[in-house]
């Protein structure tokens, strides 16, 4: 092979994945976002959320009822409630686990809507040091969730996958 034939393969193959990230920084949240997403309600207890995180290992999951978006509870809320003060008694490990996911949860939740630029979710993600936001439409309607592992295996060229 010839050291010009290599060039214009390098100059081929760069322009190639040039357009794909192009092409990956015009989309928006709805052309990458999961939408099939697992959600958990108020009422799912600390005990089922263990389950669940083994189970998906996910950082963490919507709160949602019919459809809407409530909050949020992530491994660190998860955490926080074992942790304790030299000013609280320690409830006993089961009833810690049979506590409502309500009492953990966060409710004022960063998200973005399907229209959001992935630009937008980008600088998003990296400034919060995020691992995913929820996708939702009006009325807090959850219509899916954008993570950083979505984005980062598409942002790729198709050589690097």
């Amino acid at each position: 092979m010839s050291l010009v034939s290599d060039q214009k393969r390098n100059r081929r193959r760069n322009a190639g994945a040039g357009l794909i990230m192009y092409r990956f920084l015009e989309g928006t949240a709805d052309q990458y976002m999961t939408r099939a997403v697992t959600t958990v309600t108020r009422q799912t207890t600390m005990r089922e959320l263990e389950a669940l995180f083994e189970k998906h290992d996910f950082n963490s999951f919507p709160v949602a009822e019919g459809g809407k978006m409530l909050g949020i509870v992530t491994k660190f809320d998860f955490l926080r409630a074992f942790a304790f003060t030299t000013d609280q008694m320690m409830p006993h490990y089961d009833e810690l686990m049979r506590r409502p996911v309500r009492e953990m949860m966060t409710e004022a939740v960063v998200h973005v809507e399907p229209s959001a630029p992935l630009t937008r979710v980008l600088q998003l993600m990296v400034s919060l040091k995020s691992r995913s936001f929820p996708v939702m439409g009006p009325d807090r309607q959850l219509v899916g969730m954008i993570s950083r592992a979505v984005s980062y295996t598409h942002l790729r060229s198709p050589r690097d996958r």
